[in-house]
């Protein structure tokens, strides 16, 4: 039986997501503009459950952003400070390493560590700071720096991606984030982060790190100036690369929050338009296994019913986090672990605590194990 559309226009991409057939730039384009959300959010929980079924993935990780300083002067931005900045900061390898220690148990698997782009910082400072991560807590997972951040490295070093990489590596890096990929098309990367690696060059170093063995998470921005053309551009682009390397782990998508920032006359993301991007990535991108619904960007409670809408993740604990707060977000910076099981099983969803390669964590009152 058909379900009941408002729209008429799903019935061919119900077909297509039945039939597991790869949806088109032209069905973006229709998921993206039709107004029946839960007509979209049924035909991603189709292939959410498809892939999935209930089950809902967590983790207990902690971010870590060594400084705010940065000499881009991105338009989307309230992160980034200039060096005279009073108010910027910048860490020192020791801060960072006790930083990372409070409150620290062996239930943390990973650190998720972006910054500025820091004018003076050299590649070995920030190799020195993973080293030194790893001789303190060799059991987490060091997921670090953004195809931006590797591409100043490789600017201001003046060596290639691959050797930046290949460094980064073999300091201690395990994996990569996947922010700053923004939006993709030359028309909008000009206007919000012409400071930026292009959206060519970003895909590149993707496909090289991938091709080292790094694997990333990949990422969009959304809810600013861009057109649903745009978006759908964006998540083909990320769906070759997949098709090519294999490498990309999860989609997150990521609601521009204009406060203190230069876009702050945009109006903020609704509820409608971030479930809308959570279904659509999960139906065009067929061959990432992961979406993930950010509960820091989103609040908890629409990440909870994005689990609905094609989400099979939520993310983790965080503990602190820096970039969206200070372009307003007003979620709280940090979920315990309770929170998020409460989140999972309130959506009937079953919870499962994993590493960043997705293996499930196992835990006892007094430790836990990693299920390979």
């Amino acid at each position: 039986m058909h379900p009941t559309f408002e729209d008429r226009r799903l019935l061919p991409i119900l077909e297509k997501v039945r039939a597991q057939e790869r949806l088109s730039f032209a069905d973006g384009v229709t998921l993206y503009r039709t107004p029946d959300l839960l007509g979209v959010g049924y035909l991603a929980n189709l292939a959410r459950e498809r892939l999935h079924g209930d089950v809902t993935y967590f983790n207990v990780n902690r971010h870590i952003n060594p400084t705010d300083v940065c000499v881009a002067s991105c338009r989307l931005c309230a992160f980034g400070k200039k060096a005279s900045d009073p108010k910027a900061y910048t860490w020192s390898h020791e801060e960072i390493w006790h930083r990372a220690g409070e409150g620290w148990t062996e239930s943390i698997t990973e650190f998720h560590i972006v910054g500025g782009l820091h004018p003076k910082l050299t590649l070995e400072w920030y190799c020195e700071m993973l080293r030194g991560l790893k001789e303190r807590f060799p059991s987490v997972h060091l997921k670090a720096f953004t195809m931006v951040e590797i591409g100043y490295f490789a600017r201001r070093e003046k060596i290639s991606i691959r050797d930046v990489l290949m460094r980064l590596r073999d300091a201690g890096m395990d994996s990569m984030p996947g922010g700053g990929a923004e939006i993709f098309h030359d028309r909008v990367r000009r206007i919000i982060c012409d400071h930026k690696l292009t959206g060519e060059e970003w895909i590149e170093t993707a496909r090289v790190a991938h091709e080292l063995g790094l694997h990333s998470n990949c990422t969009m921005l959304y809810g600013h100036i861009e057109t649903e053309e745009d978006r759908v551009d964006h998540l083909a682009r990320l769906r070759a690369l997949q098709d090519e390397t294999k490498g990309f782990v999860t989609f997150i998508p990521l609601a521009f929050h204009p406060a203190n920032t230069p876009l702050q006359h945009v109006d903020t993301t609704t509820g409608f338009m971030d479930l809308k991007e959570i279904a659509v990535s999960r139906l065009m991108l067929d061959n990432i296994p992961h979406i993930k619904a950010y509960w820091i960007m989103m609040t908890e409670g629409v990440a909870q019913v994005a689990l609905r809408f094609g989400a099979n993740d939520i993310d983790g604990t965080v503990v602190e986090e820096k970039i969206y707060h200070d372009a307003g977000a007003t979620t709280s910076q940090s979920l315990r672990r309770g929170d998020l099981l409460r989140l999972i099983r309130e959506a009937g969803r079953e919870p499962v605590e994993r590493d960043t390669a997705y293996r499930p964590v196992v835990r006892d009152e007094s430790a836990f194990v990693i299920l390979t």
